[in-house]
């Protein structure tokens, strides 16, 4: 079924002026052709300050684009959610892996964000806090400006524990691990950029228990005291350890460019790349999910602790997986 189409807008800062239009959009948005930007423009899908453009129109500061993409098909995710908890403040969900927490990435309807509008149709829940598109587990989610405030500022100030259960490569010999690489926006010859290991970037902590050493993998339970993006991901990968079945981030915490994950359908792209061969950050595969959350009612202070049992085989574990 198709959606609805996009309309995406971009303002135009001091440091993208005096671009063309076809530059901007071939610079920032690597995922489409030279070609397939040029034909956008000059079929009207593309204005500046709306009204219809040109490929050669330069651009300044301050000024806005908009580009109205058409509707498409959108490819089948688990459209459903476990709610665990739910009052006037607060809806606390089991998100599984496979559904997008926000628009982006080729989704629009198909996200957690979507599913929360048609069933709150008045105030619809704002997400806390977010988990990757392959991630399952336990979601905060505020229903009133004062929830949104309160745990906005527990997450700011680390009062909300957050432990999730990860099964990594290879055996981790140490226990117990500290992890402190910086993450940060690192170039990328088709999508741009991505967030991966960065001596540039910023300050990231992640504690890592092992729970279980098997065979030629390790179960582990993972406490994370920054929310950067992919954190866990990028955090055991660095270690040496990367997650089972994560298709992007390889050894050191860096994304993989080469071998493709699948044959090319459509012509390259900058630096011979194809978008279908590169693997990104919304992929799935990997095994990580969100076990445990505690935190402090906003309204009540009253302490709130939640556990979600995994529904993936290769997470679960013979005892308890709490911190202790």
């Amino acid at each position: 079924m198709l959606n609805n189409g996009c309309t995406y807008t971009d303002r135009i800062s001091k440091q993208t002026k005096d671009q063309t239009v076809l530059e901007y959009y071939v610079q920032r948005y690597g995922h489409s052709s030279k070609q397939e930007w040029s034909d956008r423009i000059c079929d009207g899908k593309i204005r500046l300050n709306g009204t219809s453009t040109t490929p050669e129109t330069v651009i300044k500061s301050g000024q806005i684009l908009t580009y109205d993409r058409p509707p498409w098909e959108e490819i089948d995710v688990p459209l459903t959610f476990e709610t665990c908890y739910e009052d006037p403040d607060l809806l606390i969900i089991v998100k599984p892996s496979g559904l997008p927490v926000l628009p982006g990435g080729g989704f629009l309807e198909n996200t957690l964000l979507r599913l929360l509008a048609r069933s709150y149709k008045e105030n619809p829940p704002i997400p806390i806090h977010r988990l990757g598109r392959g991630t399952s587990g336990l979601m905060i989610l505020a229903r009133t400006p004062l929830a949104k405030a309160q745990l906005t500022k527990q997450m700011t100030d680390r009062q909300i524990q957050k432990i999730y259960l990860a099964l990594v490569s290879g055996v981790v010999k140490n226990d117990r691990i500290e992890i402190h690489q910086p993450i940060g926006k690192v170039a990328h010859p088709v999508l741009g950029y991505l967030f991966s290991a960065s001596s540039g970037g910023l300050v990231s902590e992640s504690h890592l228990k092992v729970l279980e050493r098997r065979t030629d993998s390790t179960l582990c339970a993972i406490e994370i005291f920054t929310g950067r993006p992919h954190q866990i991901r990028i955090h055991t990968a660095a270690i040496g350890h990367h997650l089972v079945g994560d298709p992007l981030y390889a050894i050191g915490g860096i994304a993989k460019l080469d071998p493709p994950k699948s044959p090319s359908v459509r012509g390259t792209l900058n630096g011979g790349l194809n978008q279908e061969d590169i693997a990104v950050p919304g992929d799935c595969g990997y095994h990580l999910h969100a076990h445990q959350l505690s935190f402090c009612h906003p309204r009540s202070g009253q302490p709130m602790n939640f556990t979600a049992i995994p529904s993936n085989p290769l997470l679960h574990h013979f005892a308890s997986s709490s911190w202790a």
